[in-house]
């Protein structure tokens, strides 16, 4: 039975134009502005600290602007790549160090987030690139792939997939396991879902084909690297993929799960009822997301303490 508090929430959220004086929801369109949109969610970060009990230190990785999320007593020469989401249009460091200081903190491993390239300005690969590029990085620092956990939310969900194909198909060893927090899985965005629940997720309206497109650009949007539902999972190290039942997100979820099961992975498909996109990341506001974000932690732990 869904909570009180998450139903109190996301209807806040969801009606988060009145807090505007709009009568209606917002709807992306040819008119918006990526511009304006980064801006508007730089200045609501700007109001975040991280938690007293965790640190951070801002590096370079190969010329990518990035950022160590160190817990006290990190678990030692273990890590976490943490891929950052955001429509592929926005999103960086500064945006979510919030968000990942919670994985790290429960998970006690220090975590590594970056400022990939974003859409439109560079749409795919730049993004995919840059994701490649920071795990080889990590690689060169001398951190085993054994050692390595990568997972993100929503756009980042699907780089993680697409990293782990990129990776298999370059020949380049694959982290221990990942996870994926409502990712979209085929960027073309016709799953049934964008349609049944186009009024229950808190996406602006419209969004999903405009933020996609700008990424996709002028390559196949059938592409695996672009859709990870369309890859090759063979090799592919153990996944969890997280999902809220009234997401647009919701088949592109399933779709993945079964795709990567037909391979022989080792698939952790949950499903939460009524909950929105990446709704993990809403800890510890209502039970669901707090339940959810430490369920995705005990499979970051169990990854990280049998080798």
């Amino acid at each position: 039975m869904q909570s009180f508090r998450s139903k109190l929430v996301i209807g806040l959220i969801k009606n988060r134009h009145l807090f505007k004086l709009k009568l209606k929801p917002e709807v992306v369109d040819k008119d918006f502005s990526v511009d304006k949109f980064r801006e508007r969610i730089d200045k609501a970060s700007d109001r975040i600290k991280l938690p007293k009990n965790v640190s951070s230190q801002k590096i370079s990785v190969e010329g990518i602007n990035a950022e160590w999320i160190i817990p006290q007593n990190p678990i030692k020469d273990k890590v976490l790549l943490y891929i950052h989401g955001g429509g592929f249009i926005s999103g960086s460091c500064h945006t979510h160090r919030m968000h990942v200081a919670k994985f790290a903190n429960e998970c006690q491993l220090k975590s590594l987030v970056f400022d990939y390239r974003l859409a439109p300005e560079h749409p795919f690969p730049a993004a995919l690139d840059d994701c490649v590029t920071t795990y080889k990085w990590l690689l060169k620092q001398g951190y085993e792939a054994t050692n390595i956990i990568v997972g993100g939310e929503s756009a980042g969900a699907t780089l993680t997939l697409s990293l782990l194909l990129a990776l298999k198909e370059n020949n380049i060893i694959l982290p221990k396991a990942a996870f994926s927090i409502s990712p979209v899985t085929d960027l073309r965005c016709n799953a049934e879902s964008f349609k049944y629940n186009a009024k229950n997720d808190v996406a602006p309206f419209g969004s999903w084909t405009v933020w996609t497109n700008f990424y996709i650009s002028d390559n196949d949007p059938i592409n695996p690297l672009l859709s990870p539902q369309f890859g090759n999972y063979e090799g592919i190290p153990p996944l969890y993929i997280c999902v809220g039942t009234h997401e647009i997100h919701f088949d592109d979820c399933v779709n993945v799960a079964k795709t990567a099961k037909q391979f022989g992975v080792d698939v952790t498909l949950r499903k939460w009822d009524k909950m929105i996109h990446a709704f993990p990341l809403l800890s510890p506001f209502f039970p669901e997301a707090k339940k959810a974000l430490l369920e995705i932690c005990e499979f970051v732990k169990q990854h990280t303490s049998n080798n």
